[in-house]
């Protein structure tokens, strides 16, 4: 016959697994709900509650690692969303901002589409996919402080900045053309 010793150890055995176990799926879902939080569709938020960013702000290069100068674009409108590979909403919203650039095939609105990964990625990401896009690499993500991806950005053709959204949307509406060429 086991002792009074046996079972109490037992016990503790099992406490301490149930316990391991638990941390260990409060640590999953903290993950889980962290990762979507990181791209997850937002509101749009007031352009006064954005910090109010210039185009100098924004560091650019394209695929073959040159500067762009966003102020070549002086006199156009220019659509930025800020983009990743792994990020859903991101790439659900792409089919929607194609759309909406056939609207503006007559070069009045540029768009641009900047990811912080690494040109490898992105010229992959590319060729997988068919979406006549200018892919540029942004150099500064960070100090945008942006919280979610998709993160879109519209200068007026002053390059004062018109709209700026964290979360995914479709492009493709009417209102949201207007959008595109207003801010509103």
């Amino acid at each position: 016959m086991l002792d009074a010793g046996y079972w109490i150890l037992v016990a503790s055995i099992q406490y301490l697994e149930s316990s391991i176990q638990k941390t260990i799926k409060m640590k999953y879902h903290l993950f889980l709900l962290l990762l979507l939080l990181a791209c997850t569709p937002q509101k749009s938020e007031d352009i006064t509650t954005v910090e109010k960013l210039k185009l100098e702000d924004i560091q650019l290069e394209n695929l073959d690692g040159k500067a762009v100068d966003l102020k070549q674009f002086k006199g156009k409108t220019i659509f930025i969303n800020f983009w990743a590979t792994w990020c859903k909403p991101c790439l659900q919203e792409m089919p929607s901002i194609e759309k909406a650039m056939q609207q503006f095939e007559n070069g009045e609105v540029v768009f641009l589409f900047p990811s912080n990964e690494t040109t490898e990625e992105i010229i992959a990401f590319k060729n997988r996919r068919n979406f006549p896009f200018e892919y540029v690499q942004v150099k500064n993500l960070e100090v945008l402080n942006f919280y979610a991806l998709p993160a879109t950005l519209i200068f007026n053709p002053e390059g004062e900045l018109i709209f700026s959204e964290m979360g995914m949307r479709d492009w493709s509406t009417p209102e949201n053309i207007a959008q595109i060429l207003n801010g509103y």
